[in-house]
């Protein structure tokens, strides 16, 4: 018998609140890491962090805003014997309430706490990080991604083993931009004609033309393509039930975000009054927020990105909540490039509850600056079976980036 919201919230009685639900799929592997790496070679020396940008192949839209260019900064971690770790934050001020110069301005402090430090010690570095700053989750996590891949190629094992090998590949989703609903219905097709099983279609704005918009792109997907809506926080709670009404007849498999973050109440009434699943995204940044999503029972699912949550051991934390009380994850991204990307992959390789993936930003960009890392073949991501996470940079990508800052 599945596990009931109420029945959940009344056994934790709370206790998830504190953050407690700390990895312990992986918590085994850290101890063993913990064990085998106390030589001096594996402590951290070496700290770097480069800005980039990342130009889009076209302007992409949501009810947000509209982008065509990615702000971006790589960080690289060295170990005294010369191993390297890389992580990635693509910072969006409209969500994370962070940029990229705010980010680079709390790098070194962050990078203190990082310098003379074994990898394996993960989970402590985070928690010294939040407790000196509750904010800027994307540089936070580029320090633990970058931190993961140490630990991966200290041991031999790619990260998602560290964490419990659920499963090595999975399906994701590739995002219809925000335009004209014509335009929308010629993008879905050429994505369905890439072999994508989901598309993920950006939606906002006047009920009536976004219903327009989700009947030209089912037409032109066909039947057999899954097909979820992204709101952006766009609708009013009213307008929200009546575009999800008005959509119902199109086979929608959920709505994400689709009223403002802070509408706990506006969510839950569309989820009672709406005939199609609700997925917070914006609202639910770390395991606090998963906890309010279960105890108002606001939402059925939640979308996990490495970019609000600050990493990927967060990540995880929410997904155990959202799991305990039978609910779905999914993992998506901001506009990262493949660094970033590979390590969510790892999240969602480790993840139970995590079923569904919108890990599509790379296909967006004009570069590719990644070799190795996660590779997506006719809509399904293959994770590498390297050590760590898997990828490297194209030779002379990261000296480019450090000349030109």
């Amino acid at each position: 018998m599945p596990l009931t919201r109420k029945a959940f919230l009344k056994a934790l009685a709370g206790l998830a609140a504190a953050g407690g639900l700390s990895g312990t799929a992986g918590r085994r592997f850290l101890d063993a890491g913990q064990a085998a790496g106390k030589s001096q070679r594996t402590r951290i020396t070496d700290i770097e962090f480069a800005p980039f940008d990342m130009r889009l192949k076209q302007t992409f839209r949501t009810s947000l805003g509209a982008e065509s260019v990615e702000r971006e900064i790589l960080v690289r971690l060295r170990t005294a014997d010369g191993l390297v770790g890389w992580g990635e934050a693509s910072p969006w001020w409209v969500v994370t309430s962070e940029t990229r110069e705010t980010n680079l301005a709390l790098a070194p402090d962050l990078a203190a706490f990082v310098r003379d430090r074994d990898p394996f010690t993960v989970a402590r570095i985070l928690a010294d990080m939040d407790a000196y700053t509750p904010g800027n989750p994307s540089i936070k996590a580029a320090f633990e991604m970058a931190l993961w891949d140490l630990c991966g190629k200290i041991s031999g094992q790619p990260v998602y083993r560290l964490l419990g090998g659920y499963r090595d590949s999975f399906p994701t989703d590739a995002t219809v931009s925000l335009d004209e609903p014509a335009t929308m219905a010629s993008e879905a097709r050429r994505i369905a004609g890439l072999g994508f099983k989901s598309l993920k279609v950006k939606v906002g704005e006047v009920p009536e033309k976004d219903i327009e918009r989700v009947a030209g792109v089912r037409e032109a997907a066909g039947s057999a393509i899954d097909i979820r809506i992204d709101g952006n926080q766009g609708w009013s709670p009213a307008d929200a039930v009546r575009a999800l009404r008005g959509m119902e007849k199109y086979r929608i498999q959920f709505c994400e975000q689709p009223v403002p973050y802070w509408d706990w109440e506006g969510l839950k009434h569309v989820r009672e009054s709406a005939p199609i699943p609700v997925m917070a995204d914006e609202s639910v940044h770390s395991p606090h927020d998963a906890v309010t999503a279960v105890r108002m029972e606001a939402v059925d699912m939640i979308n996990i990105k490495l970019m609000k949550s600050g990493g990927i051991l967060p990540g995880l934390r929410i997904a155990e909540i959202a799991g305990a009380a039978d609910m779905k994850c999914m993992a998506g991204c901001m506009g990262e490039t493949r660094v970033a990307l590979t390590a969510a992959a790892h999240m969602v390789a480790a993840g139970a509850s995590i079923v569904y993936a919108d890990l599509d930003s790379a296909i967006l960009h004009t570069e590719d600056p990644v070799v190795g890392g996660m590779e997506i073949k006719d809509g399904t991501i293959h994770l590498p079976d390297a050590p760590g996470l898997g990828l490297d940079l194209v030779p002379g990508f990261w000296e480019r980036i450090r000349k030109a800052q």
